[in-house]
């Protein structure tokens, strides 16, 4: 049991530090998980955002997504995927949606909720969103962008039903 409790917390921290040497913080989630609820909770606080957001990466489902995505991106960035693999991922190519895919099981998690809120801050990419999807800065965040959406959408959908439990 204590090698297991041990695994988790290497996977968590090791999930948690990727993020944040991709430039990904848990307050950038946060903020996400703001604009995808502030107007359906007017009492909503930054706080709340951020516990649910601390909720969802404690879930070794999503761990398990984060380093999957991270990982590919990062070999996509130093060239070592085989192709046609590697210029799908480099250039992040409209119809390759192994990406989303990643990224819906973590929106899965909490249920179906989070699908509709994955599938409208994909489209909108505000926050970081849109840094990650900026091709200039010479990074690839092909499975990454996917995966800070799915975490908000499933922080969101989990404030949603915590919210409705609470009424």
């Amino acid at each position: 049991m204590n090698e297991e409790k041990k695994a988790v917390n290497v996977t968590e921290q090791t999930a948690r530090k990727w993020l944040h040497e991709r430039g990904v913080e848990i307050q950038d989630i946060a903020d996400l998980v703001f604009f995808l609820q502030e107007k359906y909770h007017p009492n909503l606080q930054m706080k709340d955002c951020i516990h649910n957001v601390e909720r969802v990466l404690s879930k070794r489902e999503v761990q398990n997504a984060i380093l999957t995505g991270i990982q590919l991106d990062m070999l996509a960035e130093e060239k070592k995927l085989l192709e046609p693999l590697q210029s799908i991922i480099a250039t992040d190519e409209g119809l390759y949606g192994a990406d989303e895919v990643l990224a819906l099981s973590i929106v899965n998690v909490y249920g179906s909720i989070g699908f509709t809120n994955f599938g409208y801050i994909d489209k909108l990419k505000p926050g970081i969103l849109k840094d990650l999807n900026d091709k200039s800065s010479g990074r690839c965040h092909t499975f990454l962008d996917d995966i800070v959406g799915a975490i908000a959408a499933a922080a969101s959908s989990r404030l949603a039903h915590s919210a409705e439990n609470a009424e």
